[in-house]
């Protein structure tokens, strides 16, 4: 999770139930805060965007998506905790992971070692496997939406894309999800099935073991249109993992393995124990992960960040 910082001025101090304390990030869907319920229990507290928040056909989706986020059961996925589809703005809370994101740690550390990039891919094929089963797809599984901790990774915002990507805000040729995560079927014509969060495991996995995304950087566009049409850029992933990339990377979805099949094929490097039981991350990264952990979260809201 991103470094607390304090509450800017229109930022909420109450959300439902939930007491608001600092404010963890931006996203593509609004504003996410750290917040406490009632009995204590920290949380955050997703707040949607006034422009997404007038769209009656995001609220529709947004209800729809959030009910069968609900259901998801995964040790690995940060679980949707209570929403207000019809709030003024609407709103979700999910479980708090008081660790890093993927891409802190790997910007911050450096690639990963092989035995580590194959826990995480374990894991988050296991996460997967748990989205999936409810009927959704998660459209944009990416390094900002993977949270670490000592006890193994959270997928987080799992079928919200859905709902943003609905809106007469969007439909207007932009893609929802990010440039070099996105499968190609979903750039051609925005189709995204369990074979595309495949696509973006796979693109997930490079990044770890490589330090960038198989398809580089830059503008947007160029981006994506490597990711469509050219092969991706493995040649510093480790070799014991460039082949299990490069096949989640296949251009045709039913060329991918399916999430069961990358389980099943993960799993077999599990056999040291579960993740709760061992050191699973790089040695750098579980230090910053535990200095955040072992961080007090605050009783009161932090002084206001300048505006």
């Amino acid at each position: 999770m991103a470094e607390l910082a304090g509450l800017a001025e229109g930022d909420p101090r109450q959300v439902g139930r939930y007491r608001v304390l600092a404010r963890l990030g931006v996203g593509g869907m609004g504003r996410v805060f750290l917040a406490r319920s009632p009995g204590g229990r920290p949380v955050a507290v997703k707040v949607v965007r006034p422009e997404l928040a007038e769209d009656a056909e995001f609220r529709r989706r947004f209800a729809r998506e959030v009910a069968a986020a609900r259901r998801v059961n995964s040790f690995f996925t940060a679980g949707v905790l209570d929403a207000d589809p019809e709030g003024a703005p609407p709103w979700l809370a999910t479980a708090y992971v008081a660790g890093m994101s993927l891409n802190e740690a790997v910007a911050a550390h450096g690639p990963w070692p092989e035995p580590s990039v194959r826990a995480l891919g374990a894991a988050l094929a296991e996460a997967l496997e748990a989205i999936h089963a409810t009927g959704l797809v998660h459209r944009d599984l990416k390094p900002s939406n993977v949270l670490l901790a000592q006890d193994g990774p959270r997928v987080i915002d799992f079928g919200i894309s859905l709902a943003v990507g609905s809106t007469a805000l969007t439909l207007t040729g932009a893609v929802v999800g990010t440039p070099g995560f996105i499968a190609p079927e979903q750039l051609r014509d925005g189709d995204a099935s369990p074979a595309s969060d495949v696509f973006s495991l796979g693109a997930v996995l490079g990044y770890a073991a490589g330090g960038t995304g198989p398809f580089g950087e830059g503008p947007a566009q160029e981006v994506n249109f490597r990711a469509a049409f050219e092969p991706p850029r493995l040649d510093e992933v480790p070799p014991g993992l460039r082949e299990l990339a490069g096949r989640c990377l296949e251009k045709d979805p039913g060329r991918r393995p399916s999430v069961a099949e990358l389980l099943a094929e993960l799993a077999s490097d599990t056999g040291a124990g579960p993740l709760t039981q061992r050191e699973w991350l790089p040695a750098p990264v579980s230090r910053a992960v535990r200095e955040r952990t072992e961080t007090p979260l605050p009783s009161t809201p932090p002084a206001p960040s300048p505006t």
